[in-house]
């Protein structure tokens, strides 16, 4: 309950007629109250993991051996990170033609240490995914990386390798999805209006039109580059793409589904850059419901006011769908603060974290204000109007190229924040953050301890088949019998500018659990049957109680 509610049912009565201070403290408390939407920060710890790793996080993935895989971009001049053993870079589009940092880095999340990698190419703005065996594949960027692809392999002495013409077209700003088959699908990017897959099949040596992305293109300023794109469990493709989405059917390169624009009418993506989540699939239901939420982004008109010198407010909305109904329609909903370059990480309970991003302007070069300090939880099971609530704020500002990813015990990842174009301390109004730090939601607040399920079996990582019936074995502290027990499955996802790649969170649901001992549980679940519900790869799976997650374990399912 909000302290302020507390203060005022627990204030006796007698009190608060004969002292005016009480009544004076109370009225404002209660003007204060009425002002916001879920009322203060309620929960949350930020701690400081580095103060600096020598570079700007600009893209960020967790890979399967608790390792995050970190880069910005490598034309724009030197890092505060040595490449070792004299190693260098030889760009000749480059501001450093020979540049011997680092640009690339691996973060050992459980031992706060890093180390420097060698990228060969121009990563800046690209995009990526991680492949069934847990190897993240990415592609795309500047100059010499426009048509690259390059995969890092998890492991403690693994750096990037390259190949030099991967990609068909120039991928600058795209959007990379695992498909059922194991393959990627790369969307769109900065005038590309069109797709391709890697790795490339015989049917699939060439590119494929795809007219939704020229028609949402707003008169050469875009607004739909990193478009926010889904699989869905009947096969097809969400797409989201400015303001409006279609579902498609990438094997027939046919659209299935046309879907309203959303009412405001404003854009939603890069440079108007909002973020967007497909919300957990239950699959323990009779059908499969699909909801799509979308938050923040910047009016119309934005970018060119931004780079004129005015800064207009972001968007405070957030726009959620269910696009299995047979009549769709966008609900908006108000955030507590308007934001652009927001962040949204799917939580291991099925709720959503809006992190990162400024108030005012776009996203692009110092083209970002008024920085949105405080996290906010999204509750996706509250009803409309009770679904916000305010976490304790940071005191480092992550505005344009900053990022975010959920790691395995529970906390969020947070680096990056680069709005120059080039790595500046001094003279700029927000410096070229290096930092990381993590941001451990409400539910690892200590007073939720009692709660916090752990996991005792399979051990991790555990190997898993499509279909498999899995049996989850779990303590609790509480002294209680753990009620409200599901198990979830969550893809770690590839982070840059706002959005979350191949971000998917599966709601097992459970089966009923029974003593094992004192305090010892065990549930079964079934791991989905279908490699379009669930393609193969590393998860991390949770027991949530009472929306309290445990620490995850890695599962493959193979």
């Amino acid at each position: 309950m909000h302290t302020l509610q507390k203060q005022i049912q627990s204030t006796p009565k007698a009190a608060i007629m004969y002292n005016p201070c009480i009544i004076l403290s109370l009225f404002f408390a209660l003007i204060l109250f009425s002002a916001l939407p879920l009322t203060e920060a309620a929960g949350g710890r930020w701690r400081m993991l580095q103060k600096s790793v020598g570079i700007a996080a600009m893209h960020m993935q967790l890979l399967r051996n608790d390792r995050v895989v970190m880069f910005d971009r490598t034309d724009f001049g030197p890092s505060n990170l040595s490449l070792p053993g004299g190693k260098c870079l030889r760009d000749p589009k480059a501001v450093v033609k020979v540049d011997c940092t680092a640009h690339s880095i691996e973060y050992n999340v459980v031992a706060n240490t890093f180390r420097p990698l060698m990228v060969q190419s121009d990563v800046w703005c690209s995009s990526g995914s991680v492949f069934t065996d847990g190897t993240l594949v990415q592609t795309g960027g500047f100059n010499s990386g426009e048509r690259r692809v390059r995969t890092f392999e998890p492991c403690s002495t693994c750096d990037w390798k390259e190949i030099q013409l991967g990609l068909l077209a120039r991928r600058w700003y795209a959007t990379n999805h695992i498909l059922p088959d194991g393959r990627q699908i790369i969307i769109g990017g900065r005038r590309q209006f069109n797709y391709e897959f890697y790795p490339k099949t015989a049917a699939t040596q060439k590119l494929f039109d795809l007219p939704f992305l020229a028609e949402t293109n707003d008169n050469n300023i875009e607004n739909n580059l990193y478009p926010f794109v889904f699989l869905q469990p009947d096969g097809n493709l969400f797409i989201f793409a400015n303001n409006r989405a279609i579902l498609f059917d990438y094997t027939k390169n046919r659209v299935v589904r046309t879907f309203p624009a959303i009412p405001d009418g404003e854009p939603r993506c890069y440079p108007s850059t909002g973020s967007a989540v497909m919300l957990p699939l239950k699959l323990d239901a009779k059908s499969i419901e699909v909801e799509v939420l979308v938050c923040g982004g910047a009016p119309k008109g934005s970018y060119t006011k931004a780079n004129r010198g005015v800064f207009v407010e972001a968007l405070k909305t957030c726009a959620r769908i269910k696009i299995t109904d047979r009549n769709p329609k966008w609900v908006m909903e108000t955030m507590p603060q308007p934001r652009v370059m927001v962040d949204m990480l799917l939580l291991p309970n099925g709720n959503v974290l809006l992190i990162n991003g400024g108030s005012a302007g776009t996203a692009g070069w110092e083209l970002g204000r008024k920085p949105v300090l405080n996290p906010v939880l999204y509750h996706t099971n509250n009803p409309l109007g009770r679904r916000f609530e305010l976490q304790n704020p940071t005191t480092i500002p992550r505005m344009y190229h900053s990022t975010a990813i959920l790691l395995r015990d529970g906390r969020v990842l947070v680096g990056g924040s680069n709005p120059n174009s080039l790595y500046n301390f001094t003279g700029v109004l927000f410096p070229t953050e290096l930092s990381l730090e993590a941001f451990s939601p409400s539910y690892l607040d200590p007073e939720f301890s009692s709660f916090r399920p752990a996991i005792q079996y399979p051990i991790s990582p555990a190997k898993v088949r499509h279909g498999q019936a899995l049996k989850v074995g779990f303590t609790v502290p509480g002294r209680v019998a753990p009620t409200k027990v599901s198990v979830t499955i969550l893809s770690p996802a590839f982070n840059t500018h706002s959005f979350s790649m191949n971000q998917r969170l599966l709601n097992l649901g459970s089966r009923a659990f029974r003593l094992r001992g004192s305090s010892k549980y065990e549930v079964e679940v079934t791991i989905p049957g279908s490699l379009i519900v669930a393609p193969s790869g590393y998860y991390m799976l949770y027991v949530v109680h009472q929306e309290i997650p445990s620490e995850g374990i890695w599962v493959q399912i193979a």
